[in-house]
């Protein structure tokens, strides 16, 4: 899968530019990080849709065989054995395009990193 080169402004652009079967798994991401994060800013950065609390929560991306989830590396320790069955980084976790997407670990990771941002705001 092939993105354009085009900036985007909004979430909604960015899931707009990809096949319809790609979008609806971007929307439903998009929907488990809003009801987990209901607080959130939606914007765009690094041209990937990013959810923010004051700082960056999480950004997710499609790939030509992946999701890319961005979730920072303390989300990615806290989660690691849930992890165990995905490629991932210091940094990041891919979910196959040919396995279903995890929702409810994505929904697990975005609440520990609204409880994560909280706690770090009131230091």
């Amino acid at each position: 899968m092939k993105k354009s080169k085009k900036h985007f402004a909004t979430i909604d652009e960015y899931i707009a530019s990809f096949p319809k079967e790609i979008q609806k798994i971007l929307e439903s991401i998009r929907q488990t990080i809003r009801s987990s994060a209901p607080n959130a800013k939606e914007t765009i950065s690094y041209q990937m849709p990013t959810f923010r609390l004051k700082v960056i929560l999480v950004h997710f991306a499609a790939h030509k065989n992946h999701i890319g989830f961005y979730p920072t590396p303390s989300a990615i320790t806290e989660f690691s054995k849930k992890l165990s069955n995905y490629k991932f980084s210091k940094g990041s976790i891919k979910f196959p395009l040919n396995e279903p997407i995890p929702l409810d670990l994505i929904k697990e990771i975005v609440e520990f990193r609204v409880k994560e941002n909280k706690e770090k705001i009131r230091s």
